[in-house]
């Protein structure tokens, strides 16, 4: 990988970061009721939060958002999920999202290097 797709993960969690404290010093009750709302969905319930995260991994991947995708990535590397479990659980969304989600893997599997290569994800 080069530095520049390092550096977009990099500059994925910093936007990311910056721009949800812009949108919480808007201090709007609905707004921080939703966030509160997300939070507390991918915490241990039913299933577990690691289960929850994989979840995600799949719905974002479907709904084609690669930011949530990078940052359901990450939070499934940091759950301990490896490598091969991730790709087995982009496989459900590809079936489920059609052919029109394989731009979007390929973000998820670039993503998945980066994670790699700063040892934040293990292959198995």
């Amino acid at each position: 990988m080069s530095t520049n797709e390092k550096n977009r993960l990099d500059e994925f969690r910093q936007a990311r970061a910056e721009g949800n404290d812009k949108v919480l010093d808007a201090d709007h009750l609905g707004i921080k009721r939703f966030f509160n709302l997300d939070t507390n969905t991918y915490k241990d319930g039913a299933l577990t939060g690691k289960t929850k995260e994989l979840l995600g991994l799949v719905a974002s991947a479907v709904m084609r958002c690669n930011d949530c995708i990078d940052y359901h990535l990450e939070q499934c590397a940091e759950a301990g999920y490896k490598k091969d479990e991730i790709v087995d659980a982009l496989n459900v969304a590809l079936v489920v999202g059609g052919s029109i989600v394989i731009p979007h893997m390929r973000h998820a599997m670039e993503t998945l290097e980066l994670l790699q290569q700063e040892g934040t994800l293990e292959t198995k």
